[in-house]
């Protein structure tokens, strides 16, 4: 059952020394819900730091005051709080974990369907189109400072996850936060331009390496994307340069399933799972493997060789749609 807003707000407000984190490869969500939280907990003059394994991504440094979230340091801290965010299972919050050593308090707040609810005060809307939606309505709630950077980097949450109010995730509610962030300030022409306009060079010589050895199956019902760690480091590629490119293929009028396959250098495979009909759960499948996320978006990292990870999810993706459409 979930904790209500006014407990996880006590307990912050009792805390004195608070980390706040998120998973592995945060996306926008992670960071835009991570940075507003932590700067609100600032203002009220708690001792804060905000985690997560990648550190700050490239493509979200154009948000004011978002040095504030740095990879985790190798000696252990102790903490009164600890809040992940946006974190499906616990082992998605990758070497953050390494660096807790202990905390009076767990705090769990996320929105992915395959949240099995880890911690000591969980909060868990499925409904919410992102985590961003739910620290916007925690912090009005709660009555914690609002700041402009804060309201920045919330719209950025809800826009990214949405994908910028695209996705069928997207609601009534999204856009009556984002107005509501809008009214209060939030440029979001210069957002949107920041985060789907400025892309490096070396991500578009990218996806000219990739697209042309695109897969098809089932009659151009799944596509596949795959990013051999050769490539990466050829291009110098950046963990956020990938971020969005299962979307060339997804966006292919007869695919259903579109899946993305990334090679890794620690031996295994970054999946990321995209479908477009509700009879095809994705995250049905990356929980086999030890992830999870969406109905129609999901993902999760698979130990073995390129080829082997491939052949194997193909398969699965192949099957589930023969079945059921």
């Amino acid at each position: 059952m979930n904790a209500s807003f006014s407990e996880i707000a006590q307990a912050l407000h009792e805390a004195d020394r608070i980390a706040v984190l998120s998973h592995v490869r945060p996306d926008g969500d992670a960071i835009g819900s991570q940075l507003a939280l932590a700067l609100g907990l600032l203002q009220l003059g708690k001792s804060v730091v905000a985690w997560n394994e990648d550190g700050l991504l490239g493509s979200f440094r154009f948000l004011s005051k978002s040095e504030i979230i740095q990879k985790p340091p190798a000696e252990r801290q102790d903490f009164d709080v600890v809040v992940a965010l946006d974190t499906a299972t616990r082992q998605r919050l990758g070497t953050t974990l390494e660096a807790i050593g202990s905390a009076k308090t767990w705090i769990n707040i996320d929105h992915h369907a395959s949240n099995p609810g880890y911690g000591d005060l969980i909060y868990i809307d499925t409904a919410a189109a992102a985590t961003g939606e739910i620290i916007y309505e925690f912090i009005k709630d709660a009555g914690l400072p609002l700041t402009y950077e804060a309201a920045d980097a919330l719209y950025v949450a809800v826009s990214t996850d949405t994908g910028s109010f695209r996705y069928p995730n997207t609601t009534a509610r999204s856009f009556q936060i984002a107005t509501d962030l809008i009214k209060g300030g939030v440029d979001a022409g210069t957002i949107c331009r920041n985060l789907y306009e400025s892309y490096p060079k070396r991500r578009m010589q990218l996806v000219a390496r990739i697209l042309p050895d695109a897969a098809f199956d089932l009659e151009d019902k799944i596509a596949s994307l795959t990013l051999p760690e050769a490539i990466k480091q050829d291009l110098n590629i950046q963990p956020d340069d990938v971020d969005g490119l299962i979307d060339y293929v997804r966006c292919i009028g007869s695919v259903i399933v579109a899946i993305f396959f990334e090679e890794l250098s620690d031996g295994k495979v970054r999946i990321s799972l995209r479908s477009k009909d509700a009879r095809i759960d994705v995250s049905q499948i990356c929980t086999q493997f030890g992830g999870g996320g969406h109905p129609l978006a999901a993902g999760a990292r698979i130990r073995g060789t390129l080829d082997e990870v491939r052949h194997k999810i193909r398969k699965i993706v192949i099957d589930e749609v023969s079945q059921h459409i």
